[in-house]
């Protein structure tokens, strides 16, 4: 079924438009009519609706049935260091496919992108087109966002919103995902943060302490467009958030 997102607060037997985007999609691509159903979510909300009405180019819902979340309760915020060529694309649609809530590229020593002004903003706009799609095709109740970059002592203050925050690190001991939950029972907020490529300086780990407290992915050293997505899933699963 297809799905629309709107940017506001939703409630039972209301009539929301699409935005420009969505109902241009919708006439002349899907070409959808009246009395055809979709989904529309919204604020983390999401119903069944039929198309009520077109007039000129807009497209307006009825909404119907209120539908089961696809949130996790687990609040993950992915901290990734910015890696180079696309990578950062794919990292972006895998995360939000996953449930990740937040993603915020980082500066780091061993970054060989570096992402300032301008530039950092058309990026950081097509990223975050990218969460949106992915968040449709995958069937998110909430979009992710996509911040602009920051520098690494930003962190400090970025992450303390969360409840606990962790970095795979091919370093750090024997503490796992596992072991991390164990030591923060209940969590329901969660800070990842991961190396580019060439991984995490020693003084970068000493910096962030004890904020971010390093753990072990395994034996195998993982890519730094692997890491977050296994690090996620991993925590993920432990939780029941996987089934």
């Amino acid at each position: 079924m297809h799905r629309f997102y709107v940017d506001h607060l939703l409630s039972g037997d209301m009539e929301v438009p699409l935005t420009q985007d969505d109902a241009r999609h919708a006439l002349r691509v899907l070409r959808m009519r009246p009395g055809e159903e979709a989904r529309i979510i919204g604020e983390e909300q999401c119903f069944s609706a039929v198309l009520s009405r077109v007039e000129n180019d807009a497209v307006y819902f009825r909404l119907r049935e209120p539908l089961p979340g696809t949130e996790p309760s687990l609040k993950i915020t992915l901290y990734q260091g910015l890696p180079k060529a696309d990578k950062m694309e794919w990292i972006i649609q895998k995360a939000v496919e996953l449930g990740v809530q937040e993603i915020v590229p980082v500066r780091m020593a061993r970054c060989v992108v570096r992402l300032e002004n301008r530039d950092a903003e058309k990026k950081r706009e097509r990223w975050q087109k990218i969460a949106r799609e992915a968040g449709k095709q995958s069937g998110r109740c909430h979009i992710p966002q996509v911040t602009l970059p920051c520098s690494l002592p930003d962190l400090t203050v970025l992450s303390a919103g969360q409840e606990a925050c962790a970095v795979p690190w091919e370093e750090a001991g024997g503490i796992g995902p596992r072991a991390f939950c164990e030591l923060h029972p209940g969590l329901k907020s969660l800070g990842i943060l991961i190396g580019p490529e060439g991984g995490i300086e020693p003084a970068e780990i000493q910096a962030l302490s004890p904020r971010f407290q390093p753990i072990t992915l395994g034996p195998r050293i993982l890519r730094t467009e692997t890491a977050g997505l296994a690090c996620a899933a991993a925590f993920l699963a432990l939780l029941g958030e996987m089934g």
